[in-house]
């Protein structure tokens, strides 16, 4: 049975998938002590597609954007549920760091990380709110248009 989070989740129309595995030398997450830290993941799609591609400020809209960053932090989930076995042992989100695949005047990278930020609080209410870091970058991996990443406090 889907713990507390995961009904949340699917509330909202989210079913966990299977977490995405490494493209390259990393690991997909590394436990230390009572902090789950999640490498950074893009904006794939559970069949493998990317749910924005090229850069925001030039040619993704900020909604669509939202919507890549929304991916990400579900891709973030699947990890960690990958790591612990069930959602409800995070007790706390503790930072998520964004990369937004922008142009060079691009500077609405915070609105678009709200669609992972957004996410997090929807799945796990006040233990949601966290510490967060917004970067443009010129690229990203498959011109991605969002990459997060994530640190979990857990039980």
């Amino acid at each position: 049975m889907a713990g507390t989070v995961e009904q949340k989740l699917a509330e909202q129309g989210i079913k966990l998938h299977e977490a995405p595995s490494p493209v390259a030398n990393y690991v997909p997450f590394v436990r230390s002590g009572n902090l789950l830290f999640v490498s950074g993941q893009v904006c794939f799609d559970p069949s493998g597609k990317l749910i924005a591609k090229g850069k925001l400020g030039a040619g993704v809209s900020i909604e669509d954007g939202a919507a890549a960053a929304r991916g990400c932090a579900v891709n973030l989930l699947a990890q960690v549920k990958a790591a612990l076995g069930d959602l409800d042992k995070v007790t706390r989100v503790v930072r998520l760091g964004g990369f937004i695949n922008s142009a060079p005047d691009f500077l609405d990278g915070p609105k678009v990380l709200n669609g992972a930020s957004d996410l997090m609080v929807a799945a796990f209410g006040d233990k949601g709110r966290h510490a967060r870091t917004t970067v443009g970058v010129a690229s990203l991996p498959a011109d991605a248009a969002v990459e997060v990443e994530g640190v979990f406090e857990v039980a």
